[in-house]
């Protein structure tokens, strides 16, 4: 008989013990949870079926991270399907876009927009660099923004710190402009060198006065420094049209609330709207104000939903003169994306881009400025097709946030309201933040920008044109209930009636 050493024996005992132990606590916290689970009243699963229930909890909780990875399609994950974020993944990896086999995509729903391409494409000696476009004319320092496609607006506080040391580190990489959002301009928006667009929200973070109002000092201070190009003053966003950004408490700390002028640890909720803008004349006031003091040009940001008050805000323009006009459009999409937003707003108010883009080219065109004011489009637009339906469209440069956070490494968590995020992206937990390290990240941002301009040139040339901002709606067809596509340039997407409607107060 084989004889075991003594050690083992008493090894084999001590495990015995806490072996033991460990059912005996193991029932205990299971007597402990039928208690509680039995006596309390809110829960009517947990109560009927105590300590069972409490797993419907966890099966919930871990539903959505089983879903992605094993039982959703590449095609019909909301609000990104895994092909989009792979696609992603691979153009910040410098692995290109290019897949094997055939297309997963669906080119047949309607709605569907497919390219037409030329018997005779361009050839790559033929194909012409994309050229700086001006914004802002009228202003003491116009800009000549060098990039169509630029990252729109996250703030600092609904992104991590070194999210936003990346994505300026990356902007300066790839030549492309960064939005601050909202939140006021922090160090780390400077720090790559990058340019800036500063976004003025309903609260006027960075720029305000103790009461909210505009502060002219901050505001010419802010526009004395070389790296900020121009002003966005926010009037809406798709995630919440009618409400003002939501930074939960949790991160609002010291910094955050230094750079934004609010208290610390306490929800930092903008008003629904600019106080100080009531209707189309304050509107192009504020504006003219803004670009007076900064000498920069001035746009404004807005989701469109009623639309007959752009007629108005045209007529006005044209009162005025056009040196009075915005300098830009940011139209965002009616299911953009956000770091909080309540979900009554999210899935119900406001027009996606693919409606409200052609929309809005089509006004301007009809009072002739088109050419005075640039259309930014913004709203979902984080691949190559995406990108290039909106040039081709009206738009002069696309911006994204949600591309560029996958960039970052975001994995769609959706804990970005939670300060809870697993990837660093959007919360201020160190151990958490650990995980986004700025070198690396700042290069895969580059290469995500320089992938997606390659790839529109690509569709671009494909087309016959030999670069993406020759791209116009002969270009586009679009996939109608009969399963035949039509040109994007035989839709009528406003019509005369229509943009008369009586909703410039709606």
């Amino acid at each position: 008989m084989f004889n075991l050493p003594q050690w083992a024996f008493d090894a084999l005992s001590i495990l015995t013990q806490l072996f033991i132990l460990a059912i005996g606590v193991a029932a205990l916290v299971a007597l402990y949870m039928y208690a509680r689970d039995t006596t309390q009243t809110a829960d009517a699963v947990r109560r009927n079926y105590p300590v069972v229930g409490r797993f419907r909890g966890l099966f919930t909780t871990l539903g959505e991270f089983f879903r992605q990875y094993f039982f959703a399609l590449d095609r019909e994950e909301l609000p990104f399907n895994r092909a989009e974020r792979d696609w992603v993944y691979r153009a910040a990896r410098g692995k290109g876009g290019t897949i094997p086999f055939g297309s997963t995509k669906p080119m047949t729903p309607v709605g569907t927009a497919l390219f037409v391409n030329c018997p005779f494409p361009v050839l790559d000696d033929d194909a012409a660099a994309t050229q700086p476009m001006r914004i802002g004319p009228h202003a003491r320092q116009p800009y000549d923004a060098p990039s169509f496609f630029n990252i729109s607006g996250m703030s600092y506080g609904a992104l991590s710190k070194p999210a936003v040391r990346a994505l300026s580190v990356g902007a300066k990489k790839s030549g492309i402009w960064l939005n601050t959002g909202e939140g006021g301009l922090s160090q780390f928006h400077l720090e790559g060198g990058c340019d800036i667009v500063f976004q003025i929200g309903t609260a006027k973070f960075g720029v305000r006065n103790e009461d909210g109002s505009l502060s002219e000092k901050s505001l010419g201070d802010i526009a004395a420094l070389p790296q900020v190009k121009m002003f966005e003053l926010k009037l809406s966003q798709g995630a919440k049209p009618g409400k003002g950004g939501i930074l939960p408490a949790a991160k609002v700390n010291k910094e955050i609330a230094k750079i934004r002028g609010i208290p610390v640890g306490k929800a930092a909720i903008s008003p629904n709207r600019h106080p100080d803008i009531e209707n189309i004349g304050d509107l192009l006031d504020m504006i003219a104000r803004i670009r007076e003091v900064s000498g920069k040009p001035v746009g404004i940001k807005f989701v469109v939903g009623a639309y007959g008050w752009l007629d108005e805000l045209c007529e006005e323009i044209l009162k005025r003169g056009a040196e009075s006009a915005p300098d830009f459009f940011t139209v965002d999409s009616g299911d953009g994306g956000t770091g909080a937003a309540p979900m009554a707003l999210m899935d119900n108010v406001g027009l996606t881009i693919r409606e409200s883009l052609p929309m809005v080219a089509e006004i301007l065109r009809k009072h002739g400025l088109k050419q005075r004011i640039r259309i930014i489009a913004s709203g979902k637009l984080l691949i190559p097709g995406a990108v290039a339906w909106a040039l081709a469209t009206g738009a002069d440069f696309v911006q994204c946030g949600r591309g560029f956070m996958f960039s970052l490494g975001c994995i769609q968590a959706l804990k970005c309201h939670e300060n809870t995020c697993p990837t660093g992206v959007t919360t201020h937990k160190k151990h958490l933040q650990r995980g986004l390290v700025v070198r690396e990240k700042s290069d895969m941002v580059a290469e995500y920008a320089r992938t997606i301009t390659e790839h529109v040139e690509m569709i671009a040339h494909s087309c016959g044109v030999a670069e993406p901002r020759k791209l116009k709606r002969k270009h586009v067809r679009i996939v109608q209930e009969n399963g035949r596509s039509v040109a994007l340039s035989d839709l009528n997407f406003v019509s005369d009636t229509l943009t008369r409607q009586p909703d410039s107060q709606a």
